[in-house]
C-alpha cells in the first residue's frame, strides 16, 4: 500500500523530450497528489495521459495572477500540490520561483525532486569546460539589448549557457561573432529526441551551417570561456567598438567592449572617438 502524501509544494522535474526519462519517484508524486500546477494543460496532459494518470490541472505561467498563487498555496497548506513544467525542471528559466518563495515564507513544506535539465543535458554532450558555467536564460531578442548581455557576462572565467530559439539562432551567432571573437561555440538541439544533435566551432562556422540548414526545435546555445584564445587582434577590436558605436556613445560602446575583452577602458575610448 503507498503511504499517502503529506501536504506541501512538490517541484517535479519532467523529460525534455524522451519520455522515458520520467522517474519512477515523479510518477509516483503525480499519482499521489491533489492537483498539478502545470504551465501548459495540454503539454502536461499529454505526460499523464503516458504514465494513464488522471489528476487535476491548474495553470501557472508567467501571466498567472496573485489570486491564483494564493489559490494554490492554500492547497499545499492542507493537501499535496506538484509543480511541473512544460519540459524540464521547473524554475530553470521557467515560471515558479514566486511560488516556491511564497510556500517557503508561510511555512508550507517544499520538496524537489531531481530530474532533466536541457542545460545541463546540452553542457554534458558540448566538450566545452563544464567545472565552471553560467546559465543565464534566454539571450534578449533586441541587438542592443543581446550585445550588452553579451558584454556583461563575456569576461566572466566560465562556460556561458543560454536558452534560444531556432528563429533567432543566427542572429544570436552573429552577435556573439562581433562581441565574443575566437570563443568556441556548441549548439544543442532536439536532446534527448531522435534527431538529438550537438555541433561545435566559431560563431562563424556554426553561422554558416544553420544558414544552409535551419534549425529546428529547441535550442542551448553555449559559449567558451574566455582566455583561452589569447587577447582578440585589433581587427576584432575595431568590429566589436564599430557595433557598440552603431546605437551607443564612444564610452559606453569602450565600456562594453572592455568587459567583455579584458582590455584597458581609457585605451578602449580614445580608439571609440577614432572610429566615431
Amino acid at each position: 500500500m503507498t503511504t499517502p502524501l503529506e501536504p506541501g509544494l512538490y517541484i517535479v522535474a519532467t523529460p525534455i523530450g524522451n519520455l522515458g526519462d520520467i522517474t519512477p519517484r515523479a510518477t509516483g508524486i503525480l499519482r499521489g497528489v491533489a492537483a498539478i500546477a502545470c504551465e501548459d494543460t495540454r503539454v502536461t496532459g499529454k505526460l499523464l495521459h503516458h504514465l494513464d494518470i488522471s489528476a487535476r490541472m491548474i495553470r501557472y505561467d508567467d501571466h498567472a495572477s496573485e489570486a491564483t498563487r494564493d489559490h494554490l498555496l492554500q492547497i499545499a497548506s492542507e493537501q499535496p500540490l506538484a509543480l511541473v513544467s512544460d519540459a524540464g525542471t521547473p524554475l530553470i528559466s521557467d515560471p515558479g520561483y514566486r511560488l516556491v518563495r511564497a510556500a517557503r515564507e508561510r511555512g508550507i513544506a517544499v520538496t524537489s525532486l531531481p530530474g532533466p535539465s536541457a542545460a545541463v543535458v546540452a553542457l554534458t554532450l558540448a566538450g566545452l569546460p563544464s567545472d565552471r558555467f553560467l546559465f543565464a536564460g534566454f539571450l534578449p531578442s533586441k541587438d542592443k539589448a543581446r550585445r550588452e548581455v553579451l558584454a556583461e557576462l563575456g569576461g566572466v572565467k566560465a562556460t556561458l549557457v543560454f536558452y534560444e530559439t531556432a528563429p533567432r539562432l543566427l542572429d544570436s551567432l552573429a552577435a556573439i561573432g562581433e562581441g565574443l571573437p575566437g570563443r568556441e561555440l556548441a549548439v544543442a538541439r532536439e536532446l534527448t529526441k531522435k534527431f538529438e544533435e550537438c555541433r561545435s566551432g566559431s560563431a562563424a562556422d556554426l553561422a554558416a551551417h544553420y544558414a544552409a540548414h535551419p534549425a529546428k526545435g529547441e535550442i542551448v546555445l553555449m559559449i567558451g570561456p574566455p582566455g583561452e584564445a589569447g587577447p582578440p587582434a585589433e581587427a576584432d577590436v575595431d568590429a566589436m567598438l564599430l557595433a557598440a558605436l552603431a546605437t551607443d556613445k564612444p564610452s559606453q560602446a569602450a565600456a562594453q567592449v572592455a568587459k567583455a575583452t579584458g582590455l584597458d577602458r581609457k585605451a578602449l575610448y580614445a580608439r571609440a572617438l577614432e572610429l566615431k
